[in-house]
């Protein structure tokens, strides 16, 4: 996949993801290791954007497993498609139950969730199980049991092992601490929001037209918003969209007026409007 953490580092900003060489690191290690690789922080930081360029850089299928409280096996495995089952069943009223069981319980009738999906690839994978602390305990225990050998049993059909093992980001936001059993069988990377600087060269990377004097009253002010005791503080993505705010209204300078104009791209929530407002005295909009 990578050949080292330098083109590791390459090729993703090659797909506008720059990487430091923490992160360029890990995920060649990731990479040469077949270790899943969990990646922690606050939320936008890049953690998801991480798996998709990777995915991007590296040809691969990405498939993601969306977590949230209530997910169960069900959706993230697999689970049989009942109402087929049942016509099938009702189709054969005249054969004997043993020869329509083995009927039903076929690929024909299974249906592939995300981590299924993956492990049964051939082709180059990247499985992204994003936002894994928004589950529960049961939910990561079956992640536990799918990372640590690549394989799901399936009673009706036995045992299915990955030929071909799928590059595996887990992202947290660290809602919750996740089980010691998980991160050992993960390589770590925690993700912060970035220095003025690199914020600077990313909104660069994925906003070309925007100058970069620009770039970097971007960077400066979403720093300074994120001092702030916000309820959500800008995300990376926030400020390149921001950056593309600005430059379809034709905006070239981040002025006091400009910033009261658009802060309603970075801040969602009336609170933070206000107190934002206040703290770098903005002129009503």
């Amino acid at each position: 996949m990578f050949t080292s953490p330098g083109e590791a580092a390459e090729r993703l900003a090659a797909v506008r993801y720059l990487a430091d060489t923490a992160t360029a690191t890990t995920v060649y290690l990731a990479a040469v290791l077949q270790k899943p690789l969990l990646v922690e922080g606050p939320a936008g930081v890049g953690k998801t954007q991480l798996a998709k360029a990777v995915a991007a850089a590296t040809g691969a299928e990405l498939i993601r497993l969306q977590c949230y409280e209530g997910l169960d096996e069900a959706r993230a495995l697999y689970e049989w498609n009942y109402k087929k089952q049942l016509l099938r069943i009702q189709a054969s009223a005249d054969q004997e139950w043993d020869r329509t069981s083995d009927d039903i319980f076929t690929d024909e009738f299974l249906l592939t969730r995300p981590l299924l999906t993956a492990i049964r690839r051939d082709g180059p994978t990247v499985l992204l199980i994003d936002e894994a602390d928004k589950t529960d305990v049961e939910v990561e225990a079956l992640l536990l049991e799918v990372l640590s050998d690549f394989q799901v049993t399936i009673p009706e059909l036995g045992t299915i092992t990955a030929t071909r093992r799928p590059f595996v980001v887990v992202t947290s936001n660290a809602t919750r601490e996740l089980s010691e059993a998980l991160k050992r069988r993960c390589l770590y990377l925690h993700l912060d929001y970035p220095s003025i600087e690199r914020e600077r060269e990313i909104v660069v990377a994925q906003v070309p037209d925007v100058e970069p004097a620009l770039a970097e009253q971007l960077a400066r002010t979403a720093a300074t918003l994120r001092t702030l005791e916000l309820k959500k503080s800008p995300s990376v993505a926030e400020t390149i969209d921001w950056a593309r705010t600005l430059l379809a209204l034709g905006i070239g300078d981040l002025d006091e007026a400009a910033i009261a104009r658009t802060l309603g791209v970075v801040l969602k929530h009336d609170s933070d409007h206000v107190r934002a407002s206040a703290e770098l005295g903005l002129p009503r909009p």
